[in-house]
């Protein structure tokens, strides 16, 4: 992600007040543009020269000009360009808006939430003066998708090709209600005790008193409207079984298949499949197991319950180490190297809550 705002503060260090952002601000306006000339810059080093795929060019671009200029960017480059514009009219929602998000902006840091709130209003007037909305007839050769009023409404326009297409199907179901997904894996299971990896195994007795104790700590939370989804293996059913509310079984939340070596030690898979083990050992993301599934595999596999995770409120996923390392990197956004590090200990409940700025 390339924000503009981020390099306007790289520049500038300290902000002041929505005075910066008046239109007739000759030296704001060339500030702007100088920073958004960079972010340009480095989006065209990330996708030619580092091999990116998707670059976002966050930014208000609230002129016809300035999308243009972001239009012939694209082109000049061969790029595809894809414009999401948020459209708040709606008071509650612009309120909102300022309380969750932006009273958190590295902007604010040393104001009162009063303050803060009083300059980004007087920053929506300055924008209002020169705000150019995307117009079906006038932009009608742009790709686009327009949110109004976080979710109220959609328009959807010339939608060229498969990322296209994935990005205005995340973004119709996404929401920014306030709530929590908590991960944790199954209680210890029998296989656990004796260090084999897979198989589809029952809780051990400390797995059984984990689910107990998961049941109390839930209660405890008094969590409004709480979901709980399992795979359909038994040691994750098994965990759930002792909370007492209803849950949902997910297939695609079953744990990574380990094929030939399921039911292995690590030990026995570097004896009787020791290549294997070296190559796991140097890619351990992209390291598929014979006749099984690697955890870029297992990234794939888990976009239907993330893409469904977006969408809910609370939610409880019982689920097991690979998936659940998969989960977290997409939520705490680690890229794919470190993904198979993560640590998510047995009998261990992690709380994600997600804010604007991080």
């Amino acid at each position: 992600e390339f924000n503009v705002g981020q390099y306007r503060r790289d520049l500038v260090k300290k902000y002041k007040s929505f005075e910066f952002f008046l239109p007739d601000n000759e030296e704001g306006l060339k500030i702007r543009k100088q920073c958004a000339l960079a972010a340009l810059n480095d989006v065209r080093q990330y996708l030619s020269e580092e091999n990116g795929h998707v670059a976002v060019f966050d930014a208000t671009n609230t002129t016809r000009e300035r999308r243009e200029t972001i239009y012939k960017f694209g082109e000049e480059n061969g790029y595809k360009t894809f414009f999401v514009e948020s459209v708040c009219v709606d008071p509650e929602v612009i309120a909102a808006n300022i309380v969750q998000v932006k009273l958190g902006s590295p902007d604010y840091v040393d104001c009162s939430n009063d303050e803060a709130t009083e300059d980004f209003m007087k920053r929506i007037e300055c924008y209002k003066n020169s705000y150019e909305t995307l117009d079906e007839t006038l932009d009608k050769d742009l790709s686009y998708i327009k949110i109004m009023d976080v979710g109220r409404s959609y328009l959807v326009n010339r939608v060229m090709d498969h990322i296209q297409s994935r990005i205005v199907y995340y973004l119709m179901n996404i929401h920014v209600t306030p709530r929590s997904i908590y991960l944790c894996r199954h209680g210890e299971s029998e296989l656990n005790l004796k260090g084999r990896i897979g198989g589809d195994p029952g809780l051990s007795v400390r797995g059984k008193e984990f689910a107990k104790s998961l049941a109390q700590f839930i209660n405890e939370q008094n969590i409004k409207d709480l979901k709980v989804w399992t795979s359909q293996m038994k040691r994750t059913i098994q965990t759930a079984e002792a909370l007492g509310v209803p849950y949902e079984q997910w297939k695609v939340l079953n744990e990574i298949d380990a094929g030939v070596c399921e039911e292995m030690t690590y030990e026995e898979i570097q004896e009787n499949y020791p290549l294997e083990f070296a190559l796991r050992d140097q890619d351990k993301y992209r390291y598929r197991y014979p006749k099984g599934e690697s955890y870029e595999d297992l990234v794939q596999r888990l976009e239907p319950v993330i893409m469904e995770l977006e969408r809910q409120e609370n939610v409880l996923v019982i689920c097991h180490q690979a998936v659940m390392r998969c989960l977290l990197a997409y939520f705490l956004d680690k890229p794919a190297e470190q993904l198979p590090y993560l640590k998510c200990p047995l009998h261990t409940v992690l709380k994600l809550t997600p804010v604007a700025y991080g």
